[in-house]
């Protein structure tokens, strides 16, 4: 059996994927889409990250396809209906990349609310900024917002409550009488009390047509004065020109932004120049210890469904 990876992915993971199958292992594939077709021309399963377009022209290119796992959790890259509609499976690696999101959240909302760290060059340039950066603020006693209390959002919620962070969460998708209400000590809010409230708004919400600039020019103005916003979900659900325009005007104190509606970044973007915002390149959810993890979870659960799903 056949196995492409189209993206980058842990080295021992790949050869564990080789111990028992074919694999063709080119992290570049995903540049070279007509490579990579003619690659999945007898191919069984496919790996990816989230750049790679798993859509009807890749499908149609891949006739015995039987599975897609997905070195990650957020599925927008890949037609999951036109997937089950030919019975192939999609695997995401979930919860395997967790900690480092959380992590990623708790750090760059740190960073923002002391702003001293991204102004390191003055410093060394001998200006010596004190007093202009004397003005940061502390993380504990502040209030988090979580736009989304899934798995990620909770382990975010955990981590900021150790830090003496009060935690507020809306999720829609979770009822008032869910038991992880109780167990989170965290609160259930609506939208716009979480913004009216929050000094920190964290989003942990899929890409969907519901969530699609649900953070416009009208959500923005809805947030705190003087707060920061994460995003290290997916790119499209913050209107990046909207941000960039209360970021401008002062409304907000700070952004950070991992994820955009078009990646790479395309030069010109309205948060190239915009101030106190620390941009990063989808790498929220990637650091050396989740990507053995996600790796290896991937690896098991392909050859486990290919192994499964062996033609009689």
């Amino acid at each position: 059996m056949k196995i492409i990876i189209s993206e980058f992915m842990d080295e021992a993971a790949v050869e564990a994927l080789r111990a028992d199958f074919s694999v063709t292992y080119e992290p570049t594939l995903v540049d070279r889409r007509e490579a990579l077709f003619a690659l999945l021309a007898d191919a069984d399963a496919l790996i990816v990250r989230n750049r790679t377009q798993v859509d009807a022209a890749l499908l149609k290119a891949a006739p015995k396809l039987r599975v897609v796992g997905r070195l990650g959790v957020g599925l927008d890259n890949i037609d999951v209906a036109a997937c089950e509609a030919r019975g192939i499976g999609v695997i995401p690696a979930t919860g395997a990349n967790a900690v480092a999101v959380a992590e990623y959240v708790i750090g760059t909302a740190m960073a923002l609310l002391r702003e001293a760290y991204t102004r390191s060059a003055e410093t060394a340039a001998g200006k010596w900024p004190r007093g202009a950066l004397s003005n940061g603020r502390e993380i504990a006693g502040k209030t988090l917002g979580l736009v989304g209390f899934g798995g990620i959002g909770q382990l975010t919620g955990k981590l900021a409550q150790g830090l003496g962070v009060k935690v507020v969460a809306h999720d829609p998708m979770l009822d008032a009488q869910s038991a992880v209400w109780r167990s989170s000590a965290v609160e259930r809010k609506s939208l716009d009390e979480l913004l009216e409230m929050s000094d920190i708004v964290s989003l942990h919400v899929p890409l969907t047509p519901e969530t699609r600039n649900l953070f416009n020019a009208e959500t923005l103005a809805k947030m705190k004065p003087a707060s920061v916003l994460i995003n290290s979900s997916r790119g499209g659900i913050v209107d990046e020109a909207a941000l960039a325009a209360a970021l401008r005007s002062g409304h907000l104190a700070g952004a950070a932004i991992d994820v955009f509606d078009n990646e790479p970044l395309a030069a010109g973007n309205a948060l190239a120049d915009a101030p106190h915002a620390i941009l990063t390149p989808h790498i929220a959810g990637v650091t050396t210890e989740s990507n053995t993890r996600v790796s290896a979870l991937i690896a098991e659960r392909v050859a486990q469904h290919l192994r499964q799903s062996r033609p009689a």
